[in-house]
């Protein structure tokens, strides 16, 4: 799963956007395929886990440049019938502003944890209405799926979500779609005229990236490793 940041480009027309965080409903890899279709417009079929990654991309929206954050992140166990959560990737929930929830057509079991998933988050956002899009990845293995995508249509339109239904393997332009439509939706709930629910979200403060910690740490060794050589000489 991978949570996402929307911070201002560098350029005339760009505004700050809180980031959009992505929940997979039992595979990291398929989430991390999304990601990366959306990011680079290849398919890669295998990953190696890496929490703490970080990618950027920049899009525009309505004339405007957003560069978008998608950081890699630890989280969702399965259990039989229930899921837990992360104290990590609760906070990360919290700070995003507009959820993804990625199930395969193919896998049953990640089709029945979406509304699990989907109250989880409103818990963690209570009072506020958080844009919410279920993702039905696998479109082109309909003839081995578990799932018909019209029982994702109509679960998601239950729970009050868009739905869009993808092939990460083969379409891009559906990846981009649906990615886009979200942001557009985050962009315009964020206008500059601050709301309450928009004040309470900005009090939360971003997770820190595992990524930079690492590479503080990493940067704080090799310079005593030259002090210790210095001394030595």
């Amino acid at each position: 799963m991978g949570s996402v940041s929307l911070p201002a480009a560098q350029s005339h027309n760009s505004r700050c956007l809180l980031p959009p965080f992505f929940l997979s409903a039992r595979r990291v890899k398929e989430l991390q395929a999304l990601v990366v279709r959306f990011l680079t417009k290849r398919f890669i079929g295998d990953y190696e886990r890496n929490a703490g990654n970080l990618y950027t991309r920049q899009v525009q929206i309505e004339g405007e440049t957003l560069a978008i954050q998608v950081q890699d992140t630890p989280g969702i166990q399965v259990h039989e019938n229930s899921l837990s959560c992360s104290e990590q990737l609760n906070r990360c929930i919290r700070w995003a502003d507009a959820v993804v929830i990625v199930f395969s057509i193919t896998d049953y079991k990640s089709y029945e944890l979406i509304s699990q998933l989907h109250q989880h988050v409103q818990q963690l956002h209570l009072g506020t209405r958080l844009p919410v899009v279920v993702v039905a990845n696998k479109a082109d293995l309909l003839h081995i799926k578990q799932v018909d995508p019209q029982l994702g249509l109509q679960l998601a339109s239950m729970l009050g979500c868009s739905f869009y239904e993808v092939s990460v393997s083969e379409n891009y332009s559906d990846v981009y779609s649906a990615f886009h439509v979200l942001c557009k939706e985050v962009s315009h709930k964020q206008q500059p005229s601050s709301t309450p629910e928009k004040r309470r979200t900005s009090l939360i403060p971003r997770p820190k990236s595992p990524n930079m910690q690492d590479l503080k740490r990493r940067f704080k060794q090799a310079l005593s490793a030259k002090v210790r050589t210095v001394t030595s000489v």
